[in-house]
């Protein structure tokens, strides 16, 4: 009898190591594994005489009227590696000292490599160098993962603007299984 405890006792040693192992693992992926991954990138303004990479802005907003209308009152910014733009950001002044990303998209073979939070920060960055005192984005209320990098990069959700998705947009838009509806405001002041 004695002997059944022990191999019980040492399965159940066993298990908790292994229970451990994986919740370290886990805490490394969140807490940083992002930062391993991340892409040598060039972050520049788009010259005057480049045209927008509209597929690249159409994969955060899926209306060309509305992109076409923001990205030429804007100030369009590309990331590249290796003379290929792998991501877009587009900063609009919206009121005296505010700017806000109206859009920022990577392109999705490259997520999850810490991209996006490089073009946040180089936002940020060039929004600070431009004299604006604050910055803002919004997204979808289904926009999961950005929500949480959003914040993580230091901003605050502020607002609401119940069923903007469905007033300004045809068609439904569907992320992670949720029906954007809501547009979730966010800003920073920097």
């Amino acid at each position: 009898m004695v002997l059944h405890i022990e191999q019980y006792d040492i399965r159940y040693y066993l298990a908790a190591l292994l229970i451990l192992k994986w919740l370290s693992l886990l805490t490394s992926l969140l807490n940083g594994f992002e930062g391993m991954l991340n892409v040598e990138i060039n972050i520049r303004k788009l010259n005057e005489s480049e045209k927008p990479p509209m597929e690249l802005l159409l994969l955060a907003d899926p209306s060309k009227k509305i992109v076409e209308e923001y990205v030429h009152k804007g100030e369009c910014y590309i990331a590249e590696t290796e003379q290929k733009i792998i991501g877009v950001y587009v900063l609009l002044a919206t009121k005296p000292e505010t700017v806000e990303i109206i859009n920022i998209a990577v392109i999705e073979n490259q997520h999850g490599k810490g991209i996006g939070k490089q073009l946040l920060l180089n936002a940020i960055k060039i929004a600070k160098v431009n004299g604006y005192r604050i910055i803002e984005i919004g997204t979808g209320n289904s926009s999961i993962g950005q929500l949480a990098l959003y914040q993580k990069c230091g901003f605050r959700i502020v607002g609401i603007d119940p069923d903007f998705f469905v007033r300004h947009y045809s068609e439904k838009i569907f992320e992670n299984g949720i029906q954007c509806r809501d547009m979730i405001r966010l800003s920073q002041y920097i």
